[in-house]
């Protein structure tokens, strides 16, 4: 009896992915419980943010291995990610062995491949490591960003709050009665509106691309996982409201994805007292185990997390393209200069 495993490796452009397809169902929600590992996001990334996205795949009977790639130069894939990004990392649904015949077949495509905000509490980044090597690859792995996340163990929203630092407690507790807030489940134009007058007018730089904002708003909230916070004060309760924060909900986790407050309601503590508000819906309503406040090392986001992880940056290199040896000289002087200033 012939006992052989045949692998088919593949590409796709995320834009012609057939819906109800087989590859579609892998990468649907009914499979994938956060929105960066889901076919969705990445053809979102390629429709409004001009990330033109590939699926690299590989399966046979055993299961199926996927990255989502797009060109970033000649022969040069990347991640098909940007700064709505939390992370990124290969969907592997059942032998991951798999995975190595993945990135064997990538030698076809491209002489550098670089992954950016790899996680590895999951063995993601690790995994990757080892398997671009053993397809023969140069492989180089580094710290690229930090993410912050609280981890509940089983809190309530009442002993996380007594977790607090004494700082933050003491504002929650002089501001909350002079700051009204809602939190908004579903999608509706008006609010949304709302929110975009409040970042507009905000400290924050000028929106990277509204249109994928909104698409993931609304896609959020007909699937029932928006949590969309809007402060306003309590004294003038017929005012625009002064700050907004963007949450999502899903597998046990909240996603905070963006924040803004009104420079002028400074005074008031309009972000905190929202912000508290949304964990205490996430944690005592929606009963998440983890809020993740995405990438960055924003002081504040210590006075909220209890736990930091590192992301990574994962560039394979073909060995001997010369296009690659610019990269490698310049990578080698960094990494010796960086031992010589330790010692």
């Amino acid at each position: 009896m012939n006992t052989s495993v045949v692998t088919c490796v593949y590409r796709h452009a995320v834009r012609e992915v057939q819906p109800g397809s087989a590859l579609d169902t892998l990468l649907s929600d009914q499979f994938q419980s956060a929105p960066f590992d889901r076919l969705w996001w990445w053809q979102a990334l390629d429709r409004h943010c001009d990330l033109p996205g590939t699926l690299y795949g590989a399966g046979s009977q055993q299961g199926e291995a996927v990255l989502a790639l797009h060109p970033i130069g000649p022969r040069h894939l990347h991640s098909l990610s940007n700064w709505y990004t939390f992370r990124f990392r290969p969907i592997v649904e059942g032998n991951p062995a798999l995975l190595v015949d993945l990135a064997r077949s990538l030698r076809k495509h491209a002489r550098r491949i670089t992954l950016d905000k790899v996680p590895d509490e999951d063995g993601s980044a690790s995994r990757l490591v080892d398997t671009f090597r053993k397809a023969g690859w140069l492989v180089l792995r580094e710290t690229c960003d930090t993410n912050h996340v609280l981890k509940l163990d089983g809190r309530g929203y009442a002993a996380y709050h007594a977790s607090l630092p004494g700082p933050l407690r003491t504002t929650l507790k002089r501001k909350s009665a002079k700051v009204a807030t809602t939190i908004h489940t579903r999608f509706e134009p008006e609010t949304w509106a709302r929110y975009e007058a409040i970042y507009a007018r905000s400290w924050k730089p000028g929106e990277g691309s509204p249109a994928f904002l909104q698409a993931f708003a609304q896609a959020e909230g007909d699937a029932g996982r928006l949590r969309l916070g809007l402060a306003h004060d309590a004294a003038r309760p017929d005012a625009p409201p002064i700050a907004a924060q963007l949450w999502t909900v899903e597998g046990g986790t909240a996603y905070i994805h963006k924040l803004a407050h009104l420079e002028t309601a400074r005074n008031l503590s309009p972000g905190s007292v929202l912000s508290a508000a949304l964990f205490r819906h996430a944690i005592d309503t929606d009963r998440v185990d983890l809020v993740d406040f995405g990438t960055g090392d924003d002081p504040y986001k210590r006075d909220w997390m209890n736990e930091v992880r590192p992301r990574y940056r994962i560039e394979a290199f073909m060995p001997f393209a010369p296009a690659n040896a610019p990269i490698l000289l310049r990578r080698t002087l960094q990494r010796l200069a960086a031992r010589i200033k330790r010692r």
